[in-house]
């Protein structure tokens, strides 16, 4: 088929989701630099693709659009007018299905069943097997219709100035002696999250070996309580970071040394800028969804505290496999790897 002249990207969250599919973009630009790229995306996870030099347009739903008929008639007219000649479905749900199919592109791919769920597939005129482990690579893998096989997944994430100032106002305030070492312990599924006096543990120790006092950053009123418990049990080794943005966490994550964090999607937007982190994966395996990039370390509970898939949301084992000192270890290990690296 000729070069495409516009394609649409359908991932409509969450944030962490939306990460893992930014390499496809880069790819799609890197192989098609005079097509447009559109993605279709719901809510704040839209602020992490704001000014990527790989996507040309967003297209912003509300949550719940699907539910109406305004909404829908709205996004099929924004997609119509701008006519791709391809739609890549990298969720495989209903909503994005429907995305998919309103986009009118003569060839849309996604994934085959039963990776693609509630007959989603049904959209796709090129449905797709993976065969790739990690989640970033099952996505590069929808670009093979496409004659794009990307063997170097990369992320390009853009600068935002603002945040950027803002944040450094905010750490030279603090009068860190070292960039700072981030942790993030909240999980949009309870059974990701990292127990909260382990971290309090965590950052006492951090300070007793390493001098460090860690940022504990939050989103909304319950993951502030959290950090402000951290801080707490810590006796004060650990400070509580303001209220941020999305942006504003992707340049205190480039200004950090490193991050700590569940599978969340402030992990994976540390990866996305280059921010070494330490990963905590309990109920989902960190080969499928890790921090992408041979530069994180993860650790993970042994096989046997392992919940079957189907019990992977309410599992409440697996994150309390992982102890302290495996932790301290894992961080250890790269404040090293990053001290020889400078």
């Amino acid at each position: 088929m000729p070069a495409p002249r516009s394609i649409v990207v359908v991932k409509l969250s969450a944030i962490g989701d939306v990460l893992h599919g930014v390499p496809v973009a880069v790819a799609l630009k890197r192989a098609f630099p005079e097509a447009r790229i559109g993605w279709a995306v719901e809510g704040r996870a839209a602020d992490v693709l704001a000014g990527h030099p790989a996507v040309d347009h967003l297209f912003r739903l509300p949550r719940g659009w699907l539910k109406s008929p305004a909404s829908v008639l709205s996004l099929r007219q924004q997609l119509r007018a701008f006519s791709p000649d391809v739609a890549i479905d990298l969720q495989g749900l209903l909503k994005s299905g429907v995305a998919t199919w309103l986009s009118g592109a003569r060839m849309r791919i996604g994934f085959a069943r039963p990776v693609a769920r509630e007959c989603a597939w049904l959209a796709c005129t090129n449905p797709v097997k993976p065969v790739a482990t990690h989640v970033v690579d099952r996505n590069c893998d929808l670009l093979v219709p496409l004659g794009i096989r990307e063997s170097r997944p990369a992320f390009d994430m853009p600068s935002w100035p603002v945040s950027r100032e803002r944040v450094r106002h905010w750490l030279a305030g603090l009068r860190l002696p070292d960039p700072p070492v981030v942790i993030n312990p909240g999980a949009g599924w309870a059974s990701k999250r990292w127990p909260v006096e382990r971290f309090a543990a965590l950052a006492r120790c951090l300070h007793r070996r390493q001098g460090i006092r860690p940022l504990v950053v939050w989103g909304g009123s319950a993951e502030r309580t959290a950090a402000e418990q951290i801080a707490a049990e810590s006796c004060g080794e650990a400070l509580v970071a303001p209220d941020t943005t999305l942006q504003d966490l992707g340049e205190l994550f480039r200004l950090s040394r490193l991050v700590i964090s569940g599978d969340t999607g402030p992990l994976h937007l540390a990866a996305a800028v280059g921010t070494p982190c330490v990963g905590l994966f309990g109920p989902v395996p960190a080969a499928r969804n890790g921090p992408y990039g041979s530069q994180h370390v993860c650790v993970e509970p042994p096989d046997a505290l392992r919940p079957k898939w189907d019990d992977r949301k309410t599992d409440t084992v697996s994150m309390a496999g992982i102890d302290v000192e495996r932790v301290v270890a894992a961080v250890e290990q790269l404040l090293a790897r990053t001290k020889a690296a400078a």
